[in-house]
């Protein structure tokens, strides 16, 4: 199985980027974790997505903020879906980093989830792999059900209470 990198710009990213190492591990995908940065380590960063199919890699998830462009130079030194995560933080809240990671130019796309979205991130890179893996596509299906089962558990227990 193909691994997944998880890189942030920064160490202060890892409390929400975590949980989408975790629910890569919850997967059975193997994955990565560093700590990169566009602006302040261009070199490393770059020569990281440049060799990252190479090493064994599937899929990229980059998580930055205040409008640090970590996913999109990613996506411009690899051809391996890149999927960012945009961080809360600065004068804007994250509103500058999720602008930046969704405004790419033709051709160097970068998928995005929401502000903070760690645990989408890692579910979308788990549905990207599955395409060429039957049994990590059954892990996903089998987490649809029990999402779906926890909702139904919630629905009885809300009309039990209402009495209706």
């Amino acid at each position: 199985m193909k691994k997944v990198a998880v890189i942030m710009g920064s160490d202060s990213d890892w409390p929400v980027v975590k949980g989408a190492c975790a629910q890569l591990k919850e997967f059975g995908i193997p994955c990565e974790a560093h700590i990169l940065s566009a602006h302040r380590t261009p070199a490393a960063a770059a020569d990281f997505a440049k060799n990252a199919r190479a090493n064994g890699f599937g899929v990229l998830i980059c998580a930055a903020g205040m409008a640090a462009h970590l996913a999109g130079a990613f996506a411009g030194n690899s051809t391996l879906p890149v999927i960012g995560i945009p961080m809360r933080g600065g004068a804007m809240d994250g509103l500058d980093a999720l602008l930046s990671t969704v405004q790419m130019p033709s051709g160097i796309p970068v998928a995005t989830v929401a502000v903070g979205g760690a645990k989408n991130a890692a579910v979308l890179a788990a549905q990207i792999l599955a395409v060429s893996d039957d049994a990590l596509a059954a892990k996903l299906d089998q987490a649809r059900e029990e999402m779906a089962a926890q909702i139904a558990e919630k629905e009885a227990r809300l009309q039990a209470e209402l009495g209706c």
